[in-house]
């Protein structure tokens, strides 16, 4: 796991990203200037060696629970955020493929014309050959978010750290964005975390990150090189932990 020894960098770590991150200054869809720049950051990182698998959130083109509050069916609204998520890792891999990365989508819904069917052995072959992994579709199951998703998917493929890329550089007490007077943490507990209700991701993620002791680190995924910077203990971003004895 990862520590505070900048010499300690993990061997295999599960990048999640937000869909409204792909936005850029659109309204809707993704940014192909976005997409390319997090490509770059992620070919940097899998050729320095180090393994990386990724989830990607649908919201920048459909969001299950906002349909179902205007009175959609939930259930149905999910499996249409789960395309979403799909939509979003075809055009991740195929930026990738531009950057000369070997880069595989397994879905968790069967679509075999567009990735593989997730099979957690196949993906570890994949994984222990140096490709990059998209995982899709989520959990393949409605009410778990891509969240959940990504902390069950590094859990499996025995990550050693999983990084949240959002659009600001950690986990404020409020959002920076509308309260010039928030506070970013350093470093938080996932005990803290649920208890003070932060935005870090929902309580089934962190629940099951916190059992499996998965450290998890929140930085702005914008920034360039920040990917590569952060995994190395270095620039400015939060980390949730068991304990911070163990950080």
């Amino acid at each position: 796991m990862i520590n505070s020894s900048k010499n300690d960098t993990p061997k295999r770590v599960l990048l999640k990203i937000s869909g409204e991150a792909l936005l850029g200054r659109g309204m809707y869809g993704v940014d192909p200037e976005i997409a390319n720049a997090i490509a770059e950051d992620i070919a940097s990182v899998a050729n320095a060696g180090i393994e990386v698998c990724l989830v990607i959130g649908g919201g920048n083109i459909f969001r299950g629970m906002t349909a179902a509050a205007k009175g959609m069916d939930r259930v149905q609204g999910d499996y249409a955020g789960m395309l979403a998520t799909v939509i979003n890792a075809v055009v991740m891999n195929s930026v990738l493929q531009q950057h000369n990365i070997d880069s595989y989508i397994m879905s968790a819904i069967s679509m075999p014309q567009i990735a593989e069917t997730y099979i957690r052995d196949k993906a570890m072959r994949h994984m222990d050959k140096g490709h990059v992994v998209i995982f899709a579709a989520g959990t393949g199951n409605p009410y778990f978010t891509t969240d959940t998703a990504a902390a069950l998917r590094a859990i499996e493929m025995d990550c050693d750290l999983m990084l949240k890329g959002t659009q600001v550089d950690g986990v404020y007490d409020s959002d920076p964005k509308k309260n010039p007077e928030a506070k970013r943490y350093d470093i938080l507990t996932y005990t803290e975390a649920l208890a003070k209700g932060l935005n870090v991701m929902d309580a089934t993620a962190l629940s099951l990150a916190r059992d499996n002791k998965l450290p998890i680190i929140v930085f702005d995924v914008h920034e360039k090189g920040n990917f590569s910077r952060v995994i190395n203990n270095e620039g400015t971003f939060t980390k949730v932990v068991v304990s911070e004895a163990n950080s």
